[in-house]
């Protein structure tokens, strides 16, 4: 393979992964913005939505509509999560609401590996295993997929904060929580509407990377610890900065598979991690917090 096929088929690959980290990190960023608080059961979202689609494709004739059930159903486990585990807690600060979905993302895996079973799973994909060749550059056709849903996916989202009712009262609130409740929004509700976003950005992620990595009940951890580096790269609390994040690790972990070696992939992730916190801790789109004492 020429040098320049192979450094396109690296930046196509790569793309694809920082599709994927891009949904986790929306998913950490949404909650952030609404709680101030990091959702640490995210990943454990990734992985439901990646098993309960292998599971559902023996019974719908579409893997869509497999897709879409898995994903709802997901959904709906955000917004028990929300209702069930940090609604009740009498001080929901952030900290707390930290440590809380730390306990949930134990349960969570629990409950997967009980219920789901500890088997790896997948399916073929949207297009089976097709591989297509672009200028003498082989692509996974499930690569494209992940990127076009992708970007379907932060469209509708971007049109949902910007012209929708709720989209705007969740904006308000994560703003300023006081003044939101002042006129009127549900603040309380914003915070149920976020985990349940979450959880559909997460379980959609896993649902579209299954096939090229089977999922299993303790993937939950690196997926969370991958979307929750893009979150802090790009800018926590930035929906912009996911993207950016997701794709610019992606990126990274691409090519420095390539140039150095696949035994760094994972490693590269803590790299960015600590270079990140150390050099420029509100990310690359985030802002810096000024208190005045």
């Amino acid at each position: 393979m020429q040098t320049g096929s192979a450094l396109l088929q690296v930046l196509v690959s790569g793309i694809g992964t920082g599709a994927v980290y891009a949904l986790v990190a929306l998913g950490f960023n949404v909650v952030f913005k609404s709680t101030g608080a990091m959702n640490f059961a995210q990943g454990e979202w990734v992985v439901m939505g990646g098993m309960i689609t292998a599971l559902l494709i023996g019974t719908f004739s579409g893997i869509g509509l497999a897709v879409v059930a898995a994903v709802v159903l997901v959904g709906v486990v955000g917004l028990l999560s929300e209702r069930l585990v940090v609604r009740p807690l009498r001080r929901p600060d952030a900290l707390v609401i930290t440590l809380v979905t730390i306990g949930l993302s134990i349960l969570t895996r629990s409950l997967i590996m009980l219920v789901l079973g500890k088997k790896p799973v997948g399916y073929a994909g949207f297009s089976g295993n097709t591989t297509l060749s672009l200028g003498g550059v082989s692509i996974q056709a499930q690569t494209l997929w992940i990127i076009a849903i992708t970007l379907a996916f932060l469209a509708v989202m971007h049109a949902f904060f910007e012209r929708s009712m709720l989209g705007k009262a969740l904006r308000a609130a994560a703003a300023d929580r006081e003044a939101a409740s002042i006129v009127g929004v549900n603040v309380q509700g914003t915070i149920l509407v976020s985990f349940g976003i979450a959880a559909l950005a997460g379980a959609l992620a896993g649902a579209i990377v299954t096939p090229l990595t089977l999922a299993s009940y303790d993937q939950g951890a690196m997926f969370g610890f991958k979307g929750f580096s893009a979150a802090m790269l790009g800018g926590v609390g930035s929906l912009p900065g996911a993207v950016v994040g997701g794709l610019a690790l992606g990126l990274l972990e691409a090519f420095g598979s390539f140039y150095i070696s696949s035994d760094f992939k994972d490693a590269i992730a803590f790299a960015v991690l600590l270079l990140i916190l150390f050099a420029r801790p509100s990310g690359l789109l985030g802002r810096a917090d000024i208190v005045k004492v």
